[in-house]
């Protein structure tokens, strides 16, 4: 190769390299995407192609090498450059304005202005770049030194590899890593289906992702990084302008445009911030648990200096953990559609975090036992993550008398199925129990059927929970294949069957047939084949034949599909039960393979988009179809990343009010149609 060949295919790979990173600035940090998915993945192919013929270019930041590199053995301890050091902490107000005092009698009567930030729940790191690359990444550790964690934190996509124009030839930056609620909560309940013990809290799961040795398993579970101090002389005389500076530079960081930074002059300012924060933190997507105030100028920082602990010029206010004390009346189970039994806290009503609990799940025997629960107990209820409640302790001075159905051992958990009476089964390894009895055991059946219609799956209109239970026990409904032999005289004899809801409920059947295949695949409710899985599985294999007679090497093959998936998918395909399911849903015209559709555009690339209300000459499942036809993503929430929402009739109010408030465009069904036809 000619060396004029040879900078040519260098600088290629250099450009690909600077536009992938700047797409994924663009995409994961300021949620204005400006190529397709499609596009994107276009460009980091030839990127991979051209580092694969051409090793002598390797880099180790490169895009391509987000997804993670083989295991570690250790961490390494590293001395930190400056000292981590923590905060002084208060629960109270009038603190505050005492530390605000000190401040000013420290700077002898100077004015001073205060920035405001959140105090975000998570584990704080310390990142270093030299020459705009990331060169190291660190736990605080004991606050001198940390571990090296780079690997690990090369994975988290909000985390610049190579930093935008501008910034300084040696930075070092300290921020935040935390766990987003809704990705949290998708990996408890993947857990919660394979049996294993859920995670307690976002924090302590992103603490404990961080110091996995295998980073690719790291790059699996969607952690998310905001940073929010910078170590760089000279950058800006405050530390808002040298944070806002800093996103320009590529990180993630708070904004004033978000209200998740503010300054002020005065004490009324500052708790004006925590009080908006305090009432408005459960509609955050991750946890904080405070507001740290600090000295916005960095000359005054100097000056006021540090103690042996925690800096003079900031201090973090925490908001109290909202916490409700309770009766536990009973504890009853919960078979679900896999066939593990949930054992469930009922309890006496208590207002917390603004909505009334009733209901606590308790996930399995070793956490009853961990607990120690007995009914009669007075409990204290907290919400996990500000969304999920869960019993955190118990009020042991006042034990109180009830039936003991548990002691400290998992063998007090009930032996045979509370449904169908079969012998539960644990195991080896899982944490949970099961009923074995597949077939006939009536909540497992039901919850097969309610997971098939579901609107991520087939999304059959007219038909609901109920409604699916009422048909199981009628003995019209054993399997989500006998969905496709309802008849209107069976249906109409049942209570609650007038001809109006018949009609409805067959036709939501028979368009069912348009659903696309991965839905489709989904809906099988095949263990540890979610949304996301089961869409690489159909892209990948593009019919459900082949899906059906793939060997475990080639299923390993795929992108996220390890062997424990791998194994499920071989065992769901090799029951006799679930092969017929597959014939009668093949031959009631149902789509098992991928298919090109016609009319298809990237209009809507990138754009996530979220449905609400009810439609004149669309039903939802339709507009969401059309959505994915020209490239957009279907979202279930508002957020600020949310394009548009498309809002018909008898839109919900609180989606309403948060598209309002976070000024996302409102497009009614004719706006959106014209969107895409234009």
């Amino acid at each position: 190769m000619s060396k004029s060949t040879s900078k040519n295919i260098e600088l290629k790979i250099f450009e690909l390299r600077a536009e992938l990173h700047d797409h994924n600035h663009r995409y994961y940090n300021l949620a204005s995407p400006i190529v397709s998915d499609k596009e994107f993945d276009v460009m980091l192919k030839e990127l991979e192609k051209l580092e694969v013929e051409h090793p002598e270019f390797e880099d180790q930041l490169s895009p391509t090498n987000r997804p993670g590199g083989n295991p570690v053995d250790g961490f390494e301890k590293v001395e930190h450059s400056t000292p981590m050091l923590s905060l002084s902490n208060t629960y109270d107000q009038d603190e505050v304005e005492l530390w605000m005092a000190r401040v000013v009698k420290g700077l002898e009567g100077e004015d001073v202005v205060y920035v405001m930030e959140l105090k975000y729940d998570g584990v704080a790191i310390s990142l270093q770049y030299e020459g705009g690359r990331l060169v190291k990444a660190l736990t605080r550790g004991d606050g001198g030194t940390g571990e090296d964690i780079t690997a690990n934190v090369m994975t988290i996509r909000t985390i610049p590899l190579l930093l935008q124009d501008g910034a300084p030839e040696k930075l070092e930056i300290r921020g935040e890593i935390f766990y987003p609620y809704e990705e949290f909560k998708e990996l408890n309940e993947l857990r919660e289906e394979s049996g294993e013990m859920q995670f307690a809290n976002p924090r302590n799961t992103a603490a404990g992702s961080l110091k996995l040795k295998d980073s690719r398993v790291v790059a699996k579970r969607k952690l998310d990084c905001m940073m929010y101090y910078v170590l760089a002389k000279g950058v800006a005389p405050t530390h808002s302008e040298a944070v806002s500076k800093a996103g320009h530079w590529g990180f993630k960081v708070p904004c004033a445009s978000d209200q998740m930074i503010a300054t002020s002059k005065d004490s009324k300012g500052v708790m004006e911030f925590i009080e908006f924060w305090d009432k408005t933190r459960s509609e955050l997507p991750f946890a904080i648990d405070g507001v740290v105030i600090k000295v916005d100028r960095y000359d005054q920082q100097e000056r006021l200096g540090l103690t042996s602990k925690s800096p003079r010029w900031a201090i973090s206010y925490k908001f109290e953990t909202e916490r409700a004390r309770t009766k536990l009346k009973e504890i009853t189970f919960q078979v679900g559609r896999t066939g593990a039994v949930t054992p469930v806290a009922n309890l006496e009503a208590v207002q917390l975090g603004g909505t009334l609990v009733k209901r606590a799940s308790l996930h399995n025997a070793d956490q009853i036992s961990r607990l120690g629960l007995v009914p009669g107990d007075f409990v204290y209820v907290e919400k996990g993550g500000e969304i999920i409640p869960k019993i955190v302790g118990v009020d042991e001075s006042v034990r109180g008398v009830g039936v003991d159905l548990f002691s400290a051992t998992t063998e007090s958990f009930p032996e045979n199925c509370l449904e169908c009476g079969s012998q539960l089964v644990r195991k080896e390894g899982e944490a949970a129990h099961y009923c074995p009895n597949v077939e006939f055991c009536s909540p497992q059946v039901s919850g097969r059927i309610v997971h098939f219609i579901g609107r991520k799956s087939m999304n059959i209109n007219g038909l609901g929970e109920e409604t699916v239970v009422q048909l199981v026990e009628a003995g019209l409904l054993v399997d989500p294949g006998s969905l496709y032999d309802l008849k209107a005289e069976d249906l109409l004899p049942l209570e609650r069957m007038a001809e109006v809801s018949v009609k409805k409920l067959l036709k939501g059947i028979e368009a069912s047939n348009q659903i696309p295949f991965e839905r489709v695949l989904f809906g099988l409710g095949i263990r540890y084949v979610g949304e996301t899985v089961a869409k690489k599985l159909a892209r990948s294999l593009s019919s459900m034949e082949k899906i059906m007679t793939a060997s475990k090497d080639t299923l390993v093959a795929i992108d996220e599909i390890g062997e424990r998936i791998a194994e499920s998918i071989i065992h769901y395909f090799a029951q006799p039960n679930n092969i017929k399911l597959v014939d009668r849903l093949k031959s009631a015209g149902l789509q098992f393979q991928i298919e090109e559709i016609e009319g298809s555009t990237d209009r809507l690339a990138g754009s996530a988009i979220v449905v609400s209300g009810v439609f004149e000459n669309y039903d939802r499942s339709e507009i969401k179809t059309l959505i994915e036809k020209h490239g957009g993503k279907v979202s279930s929430s508002i957020s600020k990343k949310t394009a548009f929402v498309v809002a018909g009739d008898k839109m919900g109010p609180s989606k309403r009010e948060k598209a309002e408030k976070l000024g996302v465009d409102m497009l009614t069904e004719d706006e959106f149609v014209a969107k895409i036809s234009n």
